[in-house]
């Protein structure tokens, strides 16, 4: 069975969107953690912190999801 990793490999060299999520993903990761290199958040830095996190799972969710979409047509076109 293929695991999630070569198929993100795979996305990545033929899926436009995958790479544009997994770019965002990565770029969220590096602000949230340039962030909390603070050690005290001031309450806008709570919120921003929040907001970039919630942003940060939705593209891992919907990378999920494009993953699970990739293995789904690939067992169709196996069963055909």
């Amino acid at each position: 069975m293929v695991t999630d990793e070569e198929v993100a490999a795979q996305l990545r060299t033929s899926n436009q969107e995958f790479r544009e999520l997994e770019e965002s993903h990565y770029r969220l990761d590096a602000e949230l953690q340039v962030l909390l290199r603070n050690h005290v958040l001031t309450p806008e830095e709570e919120v921003l912190k929040k907001q970039l996190q919630k942003e940060k799972l939705g593209k891992k969710d919907r990378m999920a999801w494009v993953v699970r979409q990739y293995r789904n047509n690939a067992c169709d076109m196996a069963v055909s």
